[in-house]
């Protein structure tokens, strides 16, 4: 992604984490955000190595000052992993961080020997990780239909229903009055709305996720978890406890619908949620997880545990068809580690519930072309409004609209729940009472396939999805 527009999202990802210094990484390359001067070690005897090992490295080599390094915070906790701080977080900028990029090189011969990675950077987990302006809801006609449409169904919900966990923003507050999430329950959303009663940035994320797992599969039991009620972002080292906090507090799922990640420049997966991925691998459910938007075929965890060996059962990674279908939209992630595609451009579903009407906030975006080459009015300049994060020095007034109910709303955030639906609707049209032999199933009677930037690619394509045409770039002058 370009710098400039990286070094927007990390503006506003760091307004909703106030007293937590980030940094670009690696190197102010802008592939992904992490916490300032600290970095993750597995506690007990690891995290002692690692102190150990960093705090020798910086007296011999002047790389930065011994006396700082020191663990943070308890140990014990669930994600296995303890926090070591490695210099002071509140010196320098945000471009990069010299004192944790030292500590990992001082780690090196040590993985080298182990033979396993032992350290880390704390990267931050967020719903939309690349300033993309298609991460924005847009609004919709009152008399406009979700799409996918609501499915039928013949009879009621039984006992063998699937229960599908959404991990993601809490629930607006009125979601029950949007007829299809009637039945599914949760987190509330924290601070729908600032003092001014306009709607917070990504507030109605996970209820629109729910409203589309409903409308694929109507007589499945969702429960939505806030885990990422602060405006969508988590550090790596606190999401794999949320996501054991999300599963055990109702049981683990049939289906967990994650639409959140980030990359690290690795290809072994994230360590912060390590513990939780090797407990979910003896568990039968299946997590569905969102491949991320940066256009890009670096590896995006935990989307990429797909690819890992032992988790190929566990874990389907999604990415999102351009809105007619034909390929995969120009921002999602692509590459091997990818599995299927699913609907995930200009989606419809329920933003709010329908008793008020609630206004938001756009500044106007500056895009005249797709960002990634593309020769369609893709989501980065369609429709011209959208865009929270404009060019430094805009002057453009904002824009105000108003949501009633349903939104129109893109990313790969959305092709996950469209996909997790169909994972349960397989099950319930086969009798199959095991998620991850229905997703093995589901993607063998596939008879779609996408190609995706040369990959022949199975296209999971509910019912009740209709394309949507694609515009036409507008001419520029």
């Amino acid at each position: 992604m370009p710098p400039q527009r990286f070094r927007e999202q990390f503006r506003q990802i760091q307004r909703s984490m106030p007293g937590v210094p980030l940094a670009m990484g690696p190197d102010d390359a802008g592939e992904f955000l992490y916490e300032k001067g600290v970095v993750l070690a597995r506690e007990g005897e690891e995290a002692q190595v690692v102190e150990d090992t960093v705090r020798g490295h910086f007296r011999t080599f002047a790389a930065g000052a011994p006396d700082r390094v020191r663990r943070l915070g308890p140990a014990g906790n669930r994600s296995g992993v303890v926090r070591i701080q490695v210099s002071d977080p509140g010196e320098g900028d945000a471009g990069g961080d010299p004192a944790v990029a030292g500590a990992l090189r001082a780690l090196a011969a040590v993985e080298g020997r182990a033979g396993r990675r032992m350290v880390t950077r704390n990267h931050v987990v967020h719903i939309a990780v690349n300033a993309c302006p298609g991460d924005e809801p847009v609004p919709v006609a009152r008399d406009a239909r979700p799409n996918p449409a609501v499915a039928g169904t013949d009879g009621e919900p039984g006992e063998d229903t699937a229960r599908v966990l959404v991990v993601d923003t809490g629930l607006m507050h009125d979601y029950r009055s949007y007829p299809p999430l009637a039945r599914t329950h949760g987190d509330a959303q924290v601070a729908e709305c600032d003092d001014d009663g306009i709607l917070q940035q990504y507030c109605g994320h996970g209820t629109f996720i729910a409203g589309l797992v409903a409308a694929v599969a109507p007589h499945t039991d969702i429960t939505v978890s806030g885990a990422l009620n602060d405006a969508g972002a988590v550090l790596e080292h606190e999401f794999g406890e949320k996501l054991f906090d999300a599963v055990e507090a109702g049981g683990w799922p049939d289906v967990l619908s994650v639409s959140a990640g980030t990359s690290n420049g690795r290809t072994d997966g994230l360590l912060g949620v390590d513990a939780f991925m090797r407990e979910l691998r003896e568990r039968r459910t299946l997590l569905v997880a969102c491949a991320g938007n940066n256009g890009s075929a670096t590896p995006f965890w935990p989307a990429a545990y797909a690819d890992l060996p032992g988790y190929e059962d566990a874990v389907l990674s999604v990415g999102a068809l351009r809105a007619d279908g034909e390929s995969g939209a120009c921002f999602s992630n692509h590459g091997g580690w990818v599995k299927a595609y699913a609907p995930g451009e200009r989606l419809t579903s329920a933003l709010t519930g329908f008793e008020t009407p609630v206004p938001y906030v756009y500044q106007h975006s500056t895009y005249d072309a797709c960002r990634y080459g593309f020769d369609y009015a893709c989501t980065c300049h369609h429709p011209r409004h959208m865009g929270m994060l404009s060019e430094d020095g805009a002057s453009a007034k904002p824009d105000q609209v108003m949501f009633e109910g349903l939104a129109q709303w893109s990313g790969t955030s959305f092709a996950a729940p469209v996909a997790a639906g169909m994972v349960v609707s397989h099950m319930a049209a086969c009798g199959e009472r095991d998620p991850r032999a229905a997703r093995r199933r589901l993607l063998e009677a596939v008879d779609e396939f996408v190609d995706v930037r040369g990959a022949h690619k199975p296209a999971l394509l509910p019912p009740t999805w209709r394309p949507v045409r694609v515009p036409a770039p507008t001419a520029r002058p």
